[in-house]
């Protein structure tokens, strides 16, 4: 069974930075694909970065580029996303999701596994 256990949220304001970590039990988890999506309210979730390691490279939304950076740390069975540059529209729900198939995708129907979230408010 893997879980998933986000935290890091919280309320900033625009330029700010975040770090969201994400715990994850698992066997395997070295293996796993890593993601992290957003939704906001009224709207659908939506994709913000995913990480393969080793090797496997990272990816990320449009929106975020540049401004977000998704990590793993190994030795803790942890994901980060680091968020800095804050915009009032990153303010969302920030869910980590992973999947045991090697799946580096942006849909939410890849990832079976998925945190309870945590929210970002981001003031202007």
């Amino acid at each position: 069974q893997v879980r998933l256990v986000e935290s890091g949220g919280g309320l900033v304001q625009a330029g700010d930075s975040l770090r969201l970590s994400c715990a994850v039990s698992g066997r395997t988890f070295s293996t796993y694909v890593m993601g992290w999506f957003r939704q906001a309210p009224g709207k659908e979730r939506e994709f913000v970065a995913v990480g393969s390691w080793p090797g496997g490279g990272t990816f990320y939304a449009g929106s975020v580029k540049g401004r977000f950076t998704i990590s793993r740390d190994n030795d803790n069975n942890t994901v980060h996303l680091q968020m800095n540059s804050l915009k009032p529209e990153d303010t969302a729900v920030y869910y980590c999701a992973a999947n045991e198939q090697g799946v580096v995708a942006g849909e939410t129907y890849r990832y079976p596994y998925w945190g309870q979230g945590t929210q970002v408010t981001v003031s202007s």
